[in-house]
């Protein structure tokens, strides 16, 4: 079950909207129309050549409307009232003249007040107040403000103009645009009011009256800034068909006299590298460079970053040499990217280093670095690395965010830690991050994995009565649980379910019910269900196809097998390595090692790479028939194609060359192994040990007992037998008792032990019982531990008497391994003993019973002794 992609992405985030501030860099005109790249000659065609700009007019002059006398008076007073009583509100100065005043009268004082601005200003809003203000006054004091370098007073009234409700675009940038001509000359003269007009029309969206805007300017003479330019290509990249836009626009602008800077190619190679076009981003990024045009760290950065994407790790080091050539620093953005491919690539160790160069460096990393990171080690299963730099997080203050604490919790579930992902969920709700449906999805999937499906249900109806939506990969990690599980039909039951709320079952739904049906050896349903696939339009792949060839092979009919493989075939389906390897373990599990060699032979011939689980099928096969020669033979022919041997591999080398009785070969596969990093399987421990002491080599087979239970890898029961007997012979009372513990905890189902074997009856099993006891008594071990140890006394007393030929030694034996309650059971079984086999009344019973350790030991070593003065 694998989660979607887009979680990944989510990590990754290169945004240059903050890497080109609208500030003039001016350069000059570096570039004709034949010295473009190849790539954007295709554009030529739809290029609008404009006229000459020497055929320019100049801006109008202004002529207001006339006042009358009247008028003319009122405006007087007005004039002379507000700049004489300059400290008072204004609502108070010009009370008198409220009911007098109209919009024409607006703008008549403000020709006598436009040396004020913070005058105009105050003016303009209390006109505002009284009377709408005519577009004409609007763009007067648009003009003023521009001319009184407050550029974002004029943006504003600018931006409120186009925010009305209901207003018709194109009448009212017509309009806007004669009047804010109209006004030009005589109210300010400043060109930036039309540079920041086409701001203002660039954020709304207005891209096309923002162009008209351009090209009006143009027969004035006037060339809108670069910058503003750079936030009309920045916003026409993001339209529909916005990159043939952008080109164009990057063609043609420069022909009357806009001289492109280096934020401008940034943009333009960022489009190209958003549409994958990374080639052409690169080649602008030289075009620029050879016509003067300096890149710096964006520029490189982005380039950088498509090649990233695209996982060409060769383009991107000669870049980053490129760049400490010319000192350009790489910034947050370029090592983030360089992060991001190692990581995709699984070269997580690398992309840590990078890390460090980069804190070396001082450029301090941030969440997006960390948690590609910590993606990559879960991912990998590193989880120890993932939670080193999550708690590096913590100590530079940087705050997880829930993307991160989502890729820690699949880490552990994606090995299988159920706990510990458990505990990073609640740790992230503990510090009020909501999970989203990846984080549920990520947890249920673990629990469905290792067949928890009642907390992965219980997850499940906790995201939906949080609001949240199940997905289709939701069901389907719950459907795959519930096959692994054996319950097909209620996989089955759950999917109606998912259907009934509007989802569609993936290629993936499907393949988790094939392979539920393939483990409950229903292969004739998983066939039905593989042709539903198809009436249902989703085509079976190669994960399809394998599932159920294996299971054709696990029940031995590779005819069929074979014939799904050239079905697969014919299909236009490449198989998998996984195919070729359940083909290869299907031939040997069936003992057909020469077809399975012929196999190998044909994969080679075809340049198919085997990997270790390819060899391992045929090894182990050979192995079992301890035919070393071939096993060895097929290791060397493995290690000389390149192929690295896994843990494995190892394994069923140290079992085939212990049944070989090949110990100095199996001990240094051992070593060779631990250097590796791999770990022996018990299976392999016990093969060891059992070799060495077939050899009569104790201390080697001592070694790796004692090493195998450092590992906390239970031994077989003849293994624990031995040394035990060794132990006590030795006189190693404390190692005897632990390993007493460990064989009844590992051995829970063997019958009585003879752990023990009794030298001769008498005055030495008298010893060793009397031994027994007061190691019991004075080490206090566990009940476990007593129960064994009589059982050991049972059976040496066994072998010289006929009591404990009884009925009651056995019950006691078998009982002691039934009952679960090892305390009461040795009170219970030991008196009832002692009771019914030495003549003790029922009153001596009872006080054995209630008795304490001291009075037990007691009474246990009285009826012991007698047993054995019998026995004696």
């Amino acid at each position: 079950m694998m989660i979607s992609p887009a979680k990944i992405n989510r990590c990754v985030l290169f945004s240059f909207s903050h890497s080109f501030p609208l500030f003039s860099h001016h350069y000059h005109r570096t570039f004709a129309s034949n010295s473009w790249p190849l790539f954007f000659k295709r554009y030529w065609g739809q290029v609008l050549y404009f006229s000459d700009s020497s055929n320019t007019r100049p801006f109008p002059d202004y002529f207001p409307k006339k006042p009358t006398i009247k008028d003319s008076e009122l405006v007087r007073q007005i004039s002379i009232a507000i700049k004489a009583r300059r400290s008072e509100p204004l609502s108070r100065v010009l009370k008198p003249y409220q009911l007098k005043f109209r919009s024409d009268h607006l703008i008549w004082v403000l020709m006598n007040i436009k040396g004020d601005y913070g005058l105009v200003l105050d003016f303009f809003e209390w006109a505002c107040l009284h009377r709408g203000p005519t577009l004409e006054a609007r763009c007067i004091i648009v003009q003023i403000a521009v001319a009184s370098k407050d550029t974002e007073m004029a943006r504003q009234l600018i931006h409120d103009f186009w925010s009305k409700p209901n207003a018709d675009v194109g009448q009212s940038f017509c309009r806007f645009v004669e009047c804010l001509i109209y006004t030009y000359k005589d109210w300010g003269s400043d060109p930036n009011v039309f540079d920041i007009f086409f701001q203002v029309l660039v954020e709304a969206g207005m891209l096309d009256e923002a162009r008209k805007l351009f090209d009006k300017m143009l027969n004035y003479g006037l060339i809108i800034s670069v910058d503003s330019c750079n936030a009309y290509l920045n916003q026409l990249k993001d339209n529909f068909d916005g990159l043939c836009r952008a080109i164009k626009v990057f063609i043609e602008l420069p022909e009357v006299g806009v001289c492109w800077n280096t934020a401008s190619y940034n943009i333009i190679m960022h489009s190209l590298c958003q549409q994958g076009k990374i080639k052409e981003a690169h080649r602008l990024l030289l075009h620029m460079e050879l016509k003067g045009c300096i890149p710096d760290v964006v520029s490189y950065s982005t380039i950088v970053n498509g090649y990233c994407h695209v996982g060409k790790l060769q383009k991107v080091l000669r870049l980053i040499e490129e760049m400490q050539k010319k000192e350009l620093k790489p910034n947050l953005y370029t090592y983030n990217s360089i992060i991001y491919l190692l990581c995709k690539n699984d070269k997580v160790v690398e992309a840590e280093l990078v890390l460090r160069e980069m804190m070396n460096q001082e450029t301090e990393p941030d969440n997006v670095i960390f948690t590609t990171l910590i993606d990559g080690f879960c991912k990998l299963g590193n989880i120890s690395s993932a939670n080193r730099l999550l708690n590096e997080m913590h100590a530079r203050k940087i705050i997880p965010d829930l993307l991160t604490y989502t890729s820690i919790i699949s880490g552990f579930c994606r090995i299988g830690k159920m706990t510990e992902a458990s505990n990073v969920f609640q740790e992230m709700l503990g510090i009020g991050l909501k999970p989203d449906e990846v984080t549920y999805t990520a947890l249920i999937d673990g629990y469905c994995k290792a067949r928890e499906m009642k907390e992965a249900f219980y997850l499940h109806n906790q995201m939906v009565h949080m609001g949240l939506i199940p997905t289709v990969v939701t069901y389907t990690a719950l459907a795959d649980g519930l096959c692994k599980c054996g319950e097909v039909d209620t996989a089955n039951e759950l999917l109606h379910e998912m259907c009934g709320r509007g989802l569609q079952p993936n290629i993936f739904t499907y393949n988790a019910l094939v392979n539920g049906l393939c483990k409950v050896g229903n292969i004739r349903q998983a066939i039905k269900l593989m042709e539903d696939m198809e009436i249902a339009g989703l085509h079976p792949d190669a994960f399809t196809y394998t599932t159920l060839m294996d299971a054709y092979c696990k029940t031995g009919e590779i005819g069929n097998a074979h014939d799904l493989l050239r079905k697969m075939l014919d299909r236009g389906l490449q198989p998998t390595l996984v195919t070729f390897n359940v083909l290869m373990n299907g031939f040997c599990m069936n003992g057909m090692l020469e077809d399975g060699e012929r196999l190998l032979s044909w994969m080679l011939e075809k340049g198919i790479v085997p990997n270790a689980t390819t060899y391992n099928s045929l090894m182990k096969q050979y192995c079992i028939r301890n035919n070393m020669r071939a096993t060895t033979a097929i290791y060397k022919g493995m290690c000389a194609k390149g192929v690295m041997p896994d843990g494995n591999t190892y394994n069923i080398l140290i079992k085939g060359h212990c049944k070989a009785r090949n110990m100095k070969e199996a001990w240094f596969l051992r070593k060779e192994m631990i250097e590796m990093g791999f770990n022996l399987t018990a299976s392999s421990y016990n093969s060891m040990i059992m070799g060495f002491l077939k050899r009569k080599k104790v201390s080697e087979a001592r070694e790796i007992f004692d090493e195998m239970r450092r590992e906390g890898l239970p031994a077989e029961q003849e293994i624990y037998s031995f040394f035990v007997d060794i132990n006590y012979e030795e006189g190693n009372m404390e190692t005897t008792l632990e390993l007493c513990d460990e064989i009844i905890e590992n051995c829970p189902r063997t019958p009585s032990l003879l752990a023990v074997s009794p030298p001769t009856p008498g005055v030495v099993s008298r010893g060793i019982n009397l031994e027994v006891i007061a190691q019991i008594n004075d080490a206090q071990p566990s009940s476990i531990t007593v129960v064994f140890f009589f059982e050991v006394v049972l059976e040496h007393c066994r072998l010289s008497t006929d009591f404990f030929l009884s009925p009651y030694g056995s019950i006691y034996i078998k009982a002691s391994k039934a009952y679960a309650d090892m305390s009461c059971l040795v009170q219970l079984k030991v008196g009832h003993s002692i009771h019914e086999g030495s003549g003790l009344s029922q009153q001596e019973h009872w006080v054995y019973i209630s008795s304490g350790t001291e009075a037990r030991g007691a009474t246990l070593q009285r009826w012991l002794g007698s047993q054995m003065g019998e026995a004696g």
